[in-house]
């Protein structure tokens, strides 16, 4: 075992150009980060910098740096689709090979929503793809007055009822969320994620979603590398919402976060805990409060952010710990529509014990990052992927 702890920080949707298949998504030309930077200048954002951000992607404004502390590469997304759970399930070694069902154009059919308002006793409004806080403002007022379900969707694979949290209150949303999941566990529904979204307020305008969010994903189709390490008894910890990506499987602590800032907090205290294993992060802000709301400079303000907290990570980082920094997906926020974006995402890699530095080659798969975590503990490897941990000196 070469490292003890690893921190694996997900900042998602922070893709690093269209991949080579974009044009199959119609993301010909997206690059999350490229555009970000172009947008805020200066985009300050130095221990990013540091470990090799602006070698492996030229960015407006910002000159690479001359000895990196650590190694860095893109990842090819290998499966189908360009969401979080393909994308993090990925990560974890899975090959996706069949994308979720999406809604994007159609609401959920008719007959759903009879299943729905029948087992729920809520009618149901909306039924269409939009932003959340749009619909909340458009609907929230009729949702409180008469105790409805605010169903909507995206462009993901994905079911988000909205309740207000004062008025019908949290467990009757979650009890109708739970309810929903039932039901989309028909191959035709199967969506990857239902979701309660609860807010507080009384009038358009004064709406705010609360962090009391839930999210009801499906169990992963196979066995993880969480999995093998929990197999194995090592620590895996998940902050923010790793949990609900992978309903829990694998999964040993799990902190909630209600915000990236303290998400990057919590992964803070962390290292203060003595453990053998790996901490997941993921931060969600950049794609929920950011990219699907395109808008670059709060992407670039909350990457400044994180950067801020990820140079106290650097400071803490013990010589047998290994940090591991990526993406599940591209969610450009200067690109058309409120779409994530088919993007290659970015790995940064590293520990005080490092005495090397520099780019590695491209990888074909995201699952590179779980071969990699399966080799340095000695557990099952995925099939797919290929582990790096030899190349990390």
């Amino acid at each position: 075992m070469k490292y003890r702890r690893i921190f694996l920080i997900v900042i998602d949707s922070l893709g690093v150009g269209n991949s080579f298949d974009a044009m199959d998504y119609n993301d010909e030309g997206a690059d999350t980060l490229g555009h970000i930077a172009k947008a805020k200048q200066p985009l300050q954002i130095p221990t990013l910098v540091s470990l090799g951000i602006a070698n492996l992607h030229p960015l407006s404004s910002i000159q690479p740096c001359q000895t990196p502390l650590g190694y860095y590469t893109k990842l090819i997304e290998k499966g189908v689709g360009k969401d979080t759970m393909s994308g993090h399930y990925e990560l974890m070694g899975l090959h996706v090979k069949h994308a979720f069902p999406t809604f994007t154009k159609t609401g959920f059919p008719k007959s759903f929503i009879q299943k729905l308002e029948h087992r729920t006793g809520h009618r149901c409004i909306g039924n269409k793809a939009a932003s959340g806080t749009e619909i909340i403002n458009e609907l929230g007022e009729e949702q409180i007055k008469t105790n409805a379900l605010i169903v909507y969707t995206s462009a993901d694979s994905v079911l988000q009822i909205c309740g207000n949290e004062e008025t019908m209150g949290l467990e009757e949303l979650y009890r109708c969320c739970e309810i929903a999941r039932e039901l989309t566990m028909k191959d035709e529904w199967k969506v990857g994620r239902v979701i309660a979204r609860p807010y507080t307020g009384l009038k358009a305008g004064e709406f705010i979603r609360t962090a009391n969010r839930h999210d009801y994903a499906l169990k992963p189709f196979d066995q993880t590398v969480l999995n093998h390490l929990r197999a194995k008894d090592l620590e895996v910890i998940g902050i923010g919402k790793i949990h609900d990506i992978f309903d829990g499987e694998g999964i040993h602590i799990t902190y909630r976060s209600q915000s990236s800032v303290h998400g990057m907090d919590q992964t803070i205290a962390c290292m203060d805990q003595d453990f053998k294993g790996l901490c997941f992060v993921n931060l969600v802000d950049f794609d929920a409060q950011w990219g699907h709301r395109r808008n670059p400079i709060g992407y670039g303000e909350e990457l400044e952010r994180f950067d801020q907290k990820l140079s106290t990570v650097l400071r803490k980082l013990k010589q047998d710990d290994l940090l591991m920094i990526t993406a599940d997906h591209g969610n450009d926020p200067t690109y058309a529509g409120n779409d994530h974006t088919r993007e290659m995402v970015p790995l940064l890699a590293y520990s005080p014990s490092m005495k090397g530095f520099g780019l590695l080659p491209i990888q074909d798969s995201f699952a590179s990052v779980g071969k990699t975590i399966a080799d340095n503990f000695h557990v099952k490897q995925p099939v797919i992927g290929r582990s790096l941990l030899h190349l990390l000196k």
